[in-house]
């Protein structure tokens, strides 16, 4: 046989890519605003109230979102970065010791020794490529491919807001009732759901019956617990 063998089977991406942050943040402003107008809904009948909070709700859910994942997400990155840093002085003041402990990584994998000392060798040859093998191995980062802070915000906040603004929709189009609101919350839940059965095991009807319980449950209860204040008069 001549050549490489063929490939004949793909996996699927199992950190969900951009899918999983953007679909989770999606769900996470429907499900939250959808329980929160519910709530509020519960409570009163007076549609500008409601509008009014719902507005609130995916402004302040779509920025603390946005906040809390650039501080995690930069924090994270600089903890590489610090751990990368001293990965590189390790290598250039003890070169000899860094290139046995990656034959060792090999060794530890089924390699013969004989054969990793002369990969490890050969890999050495590169710092940056020996950087970037060292890094993996050791710290389970690539120093090339860290995450960023921005986009990390930036995604959080229009997803989140994507999600919110569903069960927000009626009211700013003039409907005065949570029904309206409701049906198009649950459909979108269901969908959501469906949709992250592409980066898991499960099927497409029980992801999306799995998210549509989740949502309704947390709208139910506000709700109920909004008509329990209002019937009391706080």
């Amino acid at each position: 046989m001549t050549g490489r063998a063929e490939i004949h089977h793909q996996h699927r991406d199992v950190n969900g890519g951009w899918l999983r942050p953007s679909v989770f943040g999606a769900m996470d402003g429907l499900v939250s605003n959808f329980a929160l107008i519910a709530g509020v809904a519960g409570g009163t009948p007076n549609a500008k109230i409601i509008s009014l909070v719902g507005i609130a709700g995916l402004a302040a859910g779509a920025f603390s979102m946005a906040g809390g994942e650039y501080v995690s997400v930069a924090s994270q990155r600089e903890m590489a970065l610090a751990e990368i840093a001293v990965e590189k002085r390790e290598l250039e003041r003890h070169p000899e010791a860094e290139q046995a402990e990656l034959a060792g990584v090999f060794v530890g994998r089924g390699v013969e020794p004989e054969l990793a000392d002369r990969v490890a060798e050969q890999i050495s040859r590169n710092p940056d490529q020996a950087l970037e093998i060292h890094a993996q191995n050791e710290l389970g980062v690539d120093p090339g491919d860290l995450p960023s802070p921005r986009v990390a915000a930036i995604s959080s906040f229009l997803s989140f807001s994507a999600g919110a603004v569903l069960p927000l929709l009626p009211y700013l189009l003039g409907v005065t009732s949570l029904w309206l609101s409701a049906v198009l919350s649950c459909l979108a839940l269901f969908g959501a759901g469906a949709l992250v059965s592409t980066v898991t095991a499960r099927t497409w009807w029980y992801s999306g019956l799995r998210q549509l319980v989740v949502g309704v449950l947390a709208a139910g209860l506000t709700f109920g617990l909004g008509s329990l204040i209002g019937a009391s008069g706080l």
